[in-house]
């Protein structure tokens, strides 16, 4: 059965940049994911939020130069709708994590997809969701 997979945009920036911190890889890690994703012909589910979080550090044709070797077969693009807003307005106050990050949360549940991020405060909502960073996955 393919798997779904909703990247953040902290793994995105990490391969788009090839990021690292002092002592990991992070961009290797992200891009070895992403191919790994592709590889298995697994989904990489796309929101609107996480474009419009992308764009406010990329052009849209630096975006699609960058994710140019993903096949459209293997992309699930998806649009928020307001009673996931609510939802993401809720876990923010109940979990204290930025409004961002809980759109990029409810919007992975709903799609039945894992969360990939590094982000620590997503690791609150664990209950909710299968949350996972790169490195565990390949």
């Amino acid at each position: 059965m393919q798997q779904k997979y909703y990247l953040d945009a902290c793994i995105w920036r990490d391969y788009f940049e090839n990021r690292s911190d002092k002592f990991r890889p992070l961009g290797e890690w992200a891009l070895m994911l992403i191919k790994k994703i592709v590889e298995d012909e697994n989904y990489f589910v796309i929101s609107d939020h996480l474009c419009n979080e992308l764009h406010k550090n990329y052009t849209q044709s630096e975006l699609d130069e960058l994710l140019n070797f993903i096949p459209p077969s293997l992309i699930i693009r998806i649009n928020l709708n307001k009673p996931q807003s609510l939802k993401a307005f809720q876990i923010k106050n109940k979990f204290n994590i930025p409004f961002n990050d809980a759109l990029h949360a409810v919007l992975a549940r709903d799609n039945n997809a894992i969360l990939v991020t590094r982000d620590k405060h997503f690791f609150e909502l664990q209950e909710e969701l299968i949350i996972m960073k790169p490195e565990d996955l390949v």
